[in-house]
């Protein structure tokens, strides 16, 4: 007997939705919640010059780099 379409779609949508993602997207929301809350300028000396800036564009370009690098070594590994 072939499997019914409609169990294996439902089944395979299922796939994708693993405890890992799921705290891995809540962990995303957060994140994003607490840049986005955190709005008032700071300084931020980078090596030598100070720069002013608004702190959430500092965390955002924070997380962006640890992105970056951890796509770069998750795939190095492969």
């Amino acid at each position: 007997m072939s499997p019914d379409k409609s169990t294996s779609s439902r089944k395979s949508g299922r796939e994708w939705l693993t405890p890992g993602r799921i705290v891995v997207a809540v962990l995303a929301v957060l994140g994003l919640v607490f840049i986005f809350e955190n709005t008032r300028q700071v300084k931020i000396r980078l090596i030598i010059p100070e720069v002013t800036m608004p702190l959430w564009l500092a965390f955002l370009a924070v997380a962006v780099i640890g992105g970056i690098c951890g796509a770069f070594f998750s795939r190095r590994k492969k």
